[in-house]
Parts: structure tokens; C-alpha cells; sequence
């Protein structure tokens, strides 16, 4: 009896060995990038980072990232009313623009954070969404709430070192809005 328990502990070591580990501190590292790499946007046109990137590591799926932005602020005070009409539809337009970025951002983002997380087995995912902050008085009809990228860890680790194409990797990039 003390034998097959040894036995089965053994095995059980070993196994474990063989598993990367996730560790917070793995996560904390590409959270760090991410937020650095919103703040470096072009600042021309104001926006905000709400809060910090979070990350966690679902064993069997992958690891997920999820970040909060407001693309455009709009300052409102008792002398500075929300904007209206004209000025509505600008700031409209305005984060449509910086959709169009996010979208390529977040991308880039997910190659470099997969490349980066080689604890994460490589036949699980690495997962970014970002949610989109309005206001309540903006007009974000046919605008998304959230952009969702994802991909396998071993796609994005081999296009990152070359061994893989951009039209490889376009195909096992999903992206959808929500």
C-alpha cells in the first residue's frame, strides 16, 4: 500500500513538473505592458485609461486580459454642459476613428503578450478585451460595448519568431464586438 502511494505521489511530481506554471507574477508583468502601452496613445485627443489592465489564467483555457478605456473624454461641469447636436456627433465620430485604432492595437498587443507567456501551455489562448466607456448622454448606437481578440498561445509565439506568416496568424485571430 505504501508503495503504490509512493508510486502515485512519484507520478504525480512528475506530471506536475512537466506543467508550466502561471504565476501572478507572469500576469502582473503583461498587464504592466498593456497599461504603459495605452498610456503611450497619441495624446492629441484626450482619453483615459479606468482603472488597470487584469489578468487571470483559467487552467485548460487560457489566460484572459481585460482592460477599461474611454476614448475620448468629455469634461462636464456645472459650466461645461455635455456636448450637444453638432459637437455630439463629433465626439461620435471621433471615437469611431479610435476604434479603428484599437482594433489594430489590440492585435499587436495579443502577439506580443502570447509571446511573451511561455508558462502558458501552447495549445491554450490568450484572450484581450477591451470595454468601451460612454457617457449616458452619448450616442454610441452601432458602436460596440466591447472588442474581443483571442487567439492560441503557440500561434502568436510562432509568428512572434517567425515560423508562422501575418495571413497564418490573421486565421487564427478571432476578433468579434459585442
Amino acid at each position: 500500500m505504501k508503495t503504490a502511494l509512493l508510486l502515485f505521489a512519484l507520478a504525480s511530481a512528475l506530471v506536475a513538473a512537466d506543467r508550466p506554471r502561471v504565476t501572478r507574477d507572469n500576469l502582473a508583468g503583461v498587464e504592466k505592458s498593456m497599461d504603459s502601452a495605452i498610456r503611450s496613445w497619441d495624446v492629441t485627443e484626450p482619453y483615459d485609461l479606468l482603472g488597470f489592465t487584469r489578468g487571470v489564467y483559467l487552467p485548460g483555457y487560457g489566460v484572459v486580459f481585460t482592460t477599461e478605456v474611454n476614448l475620448m473624454i468629455t469634461v462636464i461641469t456645472p459650466f461645461k454642459l455635455p456636448p450637444t447636436g453638432a459637437k455630439l456627433q463629433q465626439l461620435k465620430e471621433k471615437k469611431q476613428q479610435r476604434l479603428a485604432f484599437v482594433r489594430n492595437w489590440m492585435r499587436e498587443t495579443l502577439v506580443s503578450a502570447g509571446s511573451t507567456l511561455n508558462e502558458v501551455p501552447s495549445g491554450e489562448k490568450v484572450v484581450y478585451a477591451v470595454t468601451i466607456f460612454y457617457q449616458s448622454f452619448e450616442d454610441h448606437s452601432g458602436m460596440p460595448n466591447q472588442l474581443i481578440v483571442e487567439a492560441p498561445r503557440q500561434a502568436l509565439a510562432d509568428f512572434k519568431a517567425g515560423r508562422i506568416g501575418q495571413a497564418q496568424l490573421d486565421s487564427a485571430i478571432q476578433a468579434w464586438e459585442l
